[in-house]
């Protein structure tokens, strides 16, 4: 399955062929990606991510989770998802990583948009959410931007390189983002 958003920027569900482009994307940007995200020092191989992709799709045939790997001008610079999702309450959240070189050039907007698109059109969802470290400012800029309602901050929620990092966390509701997209 492929979402395509213009001519250099691509959606595709991840499958096992992208395990060595995902391994080298985050042991590229290692620095860069471990400042808030608690699995890269967990991932050291191609193996690694054939592993993850296979979880992966097991979350996806239960329907609990999407995820995408996000391709710009046919390079893979990130991943995007909808994880956690619950059919009972018709929720899930939205999480994504870019490399370094792809920061700034509106994709993870760009990105996050067809995602909400995707959970609100096709999988039917009432709710996502998205959590950010306070200091993740990159992260905290794209809910802001896309009319998210920031709820308040979940103290030290998340344990990073034996630190504890506190998170915003950020919702939308399907009627909201009915009236913020027309």
């Amino acid at each position: 399955m492929t979402i395509t958003l213009n001519d250099n920027l691509i959606l595709e569900r991840i499958a096992p062929y992208h395990a060595p482009a995902l391994f080298s994307a985050v042991n590229s940007n290692r620095t860069h990606l471990s400042t808030f995200l608690p699995w890269v020092p967990h991932m050291q191989s191609v193996a690694d991510f054939e592993k993850y992709i296979a979880n992966v799709e097991e979350l996806y045939q239960q329907k609990q989770e999407v995820s995408f790997v996000i391709l710009h001008q046919q390079q893979l610079v990130g991943r995007i998802g909808v994880h956690y999702i619950n059919h009972q309450h018709l929720c899930g959240a939205i999480g994504y990583w870019l490399i370094k070189e792809a920061e700034g050039k509106g994709i993870i907007s760009m990105a996050t948009t067809a995602i909400i698109n995707y959970a609100f059109e096709q999988l039917q969802l009432h709710r996502l959410e998205i959590k950010a470290a306070t200091t993740n400012y990159r992260s905290l800029a794209v809910p802001k931007r896309l009319g998210f309602t920031h709820e308040g901050v979940l103290r030290q929620a998340e344990k990073i390189n034996n630190h504890f990092l506190d998170l915003s966390l950020f919702s939308l509701l399907k009627h909201e983002w009915i009236k913020h997209s027309t």
